[in-house]
């Protein structure tokens, strides 16, 4: 394949700036978010305030759990309102990211909370329906209702769940669908259709994906792509995630994910029996343990972040390694890199400690210093 033509655009140092404040500021508000559901899971624990309404709701454990679970999520969001607001809304604004008006932030926002909602109160009927039913092992068929569903959602994400919130319209006929059709062929991967997302109606920022599985996979460029990338950087950009498909990579992140999430659940699971008797609950399927399993999960989650980060990061280098072979383009790799890093306000080179306990991507500076590596062996 030809190398790309266009000159490696060259990061500018004012955006990079802003980039690393718009990533501090994230981590930062990101944390207080954290000590904000932390605080008040501990306050409704050290309160009792739960066991105190328990005798108010004459309904089965399940149930009365998810009505639970509903009045914290409640309280919640309207906690963390103000939060939610200025890092969803004002932030990206001030940064150029966002292009949407408040109303349509808050229709978005709904939308979303209106599906986790829908999802963690079917979690929690299940959790509590497991925990009365099988107290012992109720974190054993927990995770396989969780892997259930993470399966039927990948599933079902390009069809059902992008539309809610990104128009979504096939590629018209051209070149880039041929080039595309023609990359899928040579990686050996069969694809339902190239779709457009208008992200242009919300963001300024760009993105492609390969979602879906069997018949529902297919290509997802963003229009804000489509429109500032040279077919080659967009090629390269696509080959990157068809490596994902060539590596087997979803089953390979679903195996490992699915493990750590399995070990997580155990944990959890000792943890919780172990701390019943310190707030006084009457047992392991009382509705009124609900902020401490969701306390437990949620530290539990926090400890495992880096881990699954690390492997996920091995996982993108390799895609990035695919992209380049099968591309042949290294130019147009280092081209796609610095546009999508200067575009999504990315940071290049992020503090170690974030890149190790946080980030599921290489860094800029070392997918440049790959593709600089495999353009140089080229040379020899």
């Amino acid at each position: 394949m030809e190398n790309s033509s266009s000159a490696a655009p060259v990061l500018d140092a004012e955006r990079q700036a802003d980039a690393r404040r718009y990533a501090r500021r994230q981590r930062w508000f990101s944390l207080l978010d954290y000590l904000l559901a932390g605080i008040m899971l501990l306050v409704l624990l050290a309160s009792g305030l739960l066991r105190h309404l328990a005798g108010f709701l004459d309904l089965p454990q399940a149930l009365a759990a998810v009505v639970y679970f509903l009045c914290l999520m409640l309280g919640y969001a309207l906690i963390t309102a103000p939060l939610d607001y200025y890092t969803g809304y004002i932030l990206p604004w001030r940064y150029g990211l966002s292009r949407q008006t408040p109303a349509d932030w808050l229709a978005d926002h709904l939308k979303a909370g209106a599906l986790g909602l829908l999802l963690g109160s079917a979690l929690v009927a299940v959790a509590y329906w497991l925990l009365s039913a099988t107290p012992r092992l109720w974190w054993l068929w927990g995770w396989v209702a969780v892997i259930i569903i993470s399966l039927v959602l990948s599933v079902l994400a390009p069809i059902a769940i992008l539309p809610l919130f990104f128009k979504t319209s096939p590629l018209p006929e051209g070149e880039l669908k041929e080039r595309l059709q023609k990359l899928a062929q040579e990686a050996g991967i069969r694809i339902g259709g190239i779709y457009t997302a208008e992200f242009s109606a919300k963001s300024t920022t760009a993105n492609a994906a390969l979602m879906g599985a069997g018949k529902t996979r297919r290509i997802i460029l963003s229009d804000t792509l489509l429109d500032k990338y040279a077919p080659a950087e967009i090629s390269v950009i696509i080959s990157h995630e068809m490596g994902h498909q060539r590596h087997r990579d979803m089953l390979r992140l679903f195996v490992f994910q699915s493990a750590v999430l399995l070990i997580s659940f155990y944990l959890s699971s000792l943890l919780f029996r172990a701390l019943l008797d310190s707030f006084g609950f009457s047992g392991v399927s009382d509705p009124a343990t609900l902020p401490l399993l969701i306390l437990i999960f949620g530290l539990m989650g926090l400890v495992m972040t880096p881990l699954t980060a690390s492997f996920t990061r091995l996982v993108e280098s390799q895609a990035d390694r695919f992209a380049l072979e099968l591309t042949g383009d290294p130019d147009a790799f280092v081209n796609s890199m610095a546009r999508l890093t200067g575009q999504n306000l990315s940071d290049a080179s992020p503090p170690r400690w974030v890149e190790i306990l946080l980030d599921d991507h290489p860094s800029y500076r070392q997918r440049v210093a790959m593709a600089q590596k495999y353009k140089a062996k080229q040379s020899t």
